[in-house]
């Protein structure tokens, strides 16, 4: 039986109201929380690839990524754990993993089931909650995540009533 149902969460996936990358993040996180995370990426047969701006290179060890530069340019993780759905991880701090996801990519019972499942491995790895915040929400009021006492991926806000609007930017 899946996490959740469609029909009771689609408002949570419409990009009018969440904007269309909502902010997911796994809080109280350390530099062997990204490492265990960029392991299991390499590990999983997904597709993914690592870049510094424009620039591809082999994933490096999560300490020598928060090691750059404070002005070093952007580095991020684009994971595909199906063809059709992208996670971009953006290395901002170690105390918080920050990724997005493209809501036009996750429509319908199917691919809401793989952004279900990615979050559960997540958070299954490291052991801690996986919250989907609106696009620019400041991650106090999340929607849906990753429980890690339940071993689910659960609502966290009524999608009837609670559908928040969309922030500024990412």
């Amino acid at each position: 039986m899946p996490d959740l149902l469609w029909d009771d969460v689609r408002n949570f996936f419409d990009p009018d109201l969440m904007g269309s990358l909502p902010d997911v993040v796994v809080p109280d996180t350390s530099v062997d929380d990204w490492q265990a995370v960029l392991d299991a990426v390499s590990a999983s047969g997904w597709t993914f690839q690592y870049s510094e701006g424009e620039t591809v290179l082999p994933a490096p060890r999560a300490e020598a990524v928060f090691a750059r530069p404070a002005d070093a340019e952007c580095a991020e993780l684009r994971v595909w754990p199906t063809a059709d759905v992208l996670a971009i991880f953006r290395f901002y701090a170690v105390e918080e993993i920050d990724f997005d996801v493209d809501l036009r990519e996750l429509q319908g019972q199917e691919r809401l089931d793989v952004f279900c499942g990615f979050l559960r491995v997540i958070g299954r790895l490291l052991g801690k909650p996986v919250l989907m915040d609106s696009e620019g929400g400041n991650h106090s009021h999340p929607v849906l995540g990753f429980d890690v006492e339940t071993d689910q991926v659960v609502l966290l806000a009524d999608p009837a009533i609670n559908a928040p609007a969309a922030g500024c930017g990412s």
